[in-house]
């Protein structure tokens, strides 16, 4: 019997194969013994979620075709159920369904979050549902700050995640934290120039 571990999940045979012809093989598999792939939340990777207000969801048909769909919302949308589950409310949105319909045939998922002031990236491979007609789960999802119709809830059960490397990542800044270091700066010169004049007076 073959022993799977988290890693097998990004690594499929074809995987595989492709690292062992380009040369990248060792290297993984020699990662892979000493630092497994987590298949569970843990703190860090707790922390990192509640702060996100921007995630991919990926999904597929079961014919293979793939789907990327962005969702957003104020920090805390995107909500740690438990060691193993992540949770958000779905929105109204533009009717497509196209998410939906490939969850409804195909249960695999993968959901991308980005930092891009940290330069950091998280991606997690998984298996996503859509939960219909459950206000008391939906209740626990939905933000209190948020905006846009709740209509269900979709839950993803982890199977592993990994971090990427900070390379070729741009850094951009949030506008509303731009406009707090701006605001804060401006005070800080006001301040100086108040005590400038106070002690030029005569």
């Amino acid at each position: 019997m073959t022993h799977h571990t988290p890693s097998d999940i990004a690594f499929s045979p074809s995987v595989k194969a492709q690292q062992e012809a380009k040369g990248s093989r060792d290297l993984f598999a020699g990662g892979d013994a000493q630092n497994p792939w987590p298949d569970q939340i843990t703190p860090d990777l707790a922390d990192f979620i509640a702060a996100q207000t921007s995630v991919f969801l990926g999904t597929a048909s079961a014919p293979g075709q793939p789907y990327i769909q962005h969702r957003g919302g104020p920090a805390g949308f995107l909500k740690v159920l438990d060691d193993y589950q992540i949770g958000f409310a779905d929105l109204a949105g533009n009717r497509q369904y196209i998410t939906l319909g490939n969850l409804s045939e195909n249960p695999q998922a993968f959901l991308f979050l980005i930092d891009y002031t940290q330069r950091r990236r998280i991606k997690l491979w998984g298996r996503a549902r859509v939960v219909e007609d459950d206000p008391g789960l939906l209740g626990r999802l939905v933000s209190e700050n948020g905006r846009g119709r709740p209509e269900r809830a979709i839950l993803f059960d982890i199977g592993t995640w990994d971090v990427n490397c900070r390379q070729h990542i741009p850094q951009r800044f949030e506008a509303e934290d731009v406009r707090a270091a701006l605001m804060q700066r401006e005070e800080r010169i006001a301040q100086l120039e108040a005590e400038l004049a106070a002690h030029s007076k005569p």
